[in-house]
C-alpha cells in the first residue's frame, strides 16, 4: 500500500520561508518520480516541481530561484523548501509519486499553504 504524507504548511507572511515534507511508503524515488503539486482556490492543480533518479530535478517557471526540491534517501522522505513567498502560493500542496514501470498515480491528501500580505 502506497502512503504519501504531506506536513509543513501554515501561515506565513509574504517574504517567509515553509519547508514541506512528504513522508513516503511503499515507494521510494529509486521506483518513482516524486514531485510537488499545487491547487489555489477556484484553479486547476499545476505543477511545482519534480525529482526522479540521479537527482534529475524540474521546476516550474514561476518558482524557479525560490523553492528547491529535495530528498532524504534513507527516510524516504522529499522536502520542498519555499522561500520569498508571495500571495499567489497560497494553495494547497500536494505530494504525487509516480511508478516509472506502470505509471501508476499516486498522492497525498495534500497540506495548506497561505501567504499573507
Amino acid at each position: 500500500q502506497v502512503l504519501l504524507t504531506e506536513s509543513g504548511g501554515g501561515l506565513v507572511q509574504a517574504g517567509g520561508s515553509l519547508r514541506l515534507s512528504c513522508a513516503a511508503s511503499g515507494v521510494t524515488n529509486c521506483d518513482s518520480k516524486m514531485g510537488w503539486y499545487r491547487q489555489a482556490p477556484g484553479k486547476e492543480r499545476e505543477l511545482v516541481a519534480t525529482i526522479s533518479r540521479g537527482d534529475r530535478i524540474y521546476y516550474a517557471d514561476f518558482v524557479k530561484g525560490r523553492f528547491t526540491i529535495s530528498r532524504d534517501v534513507a527516510k524516504n522522505t522529499e522536502y520542498l523548501q519555499m522561500n520569498s513567498l508571495v500571495l499567489e502560493d497560497t494553495a494547497v500542496y500536494f505530494c504525487n509519486a509516480r511508478s516509472f514501470l506502470f505509471g501508476t498515480e499516486y498522492w497525498g491528501k495534500g497540506t495548506l499553504v497561505t501567504v499573507s500580505p
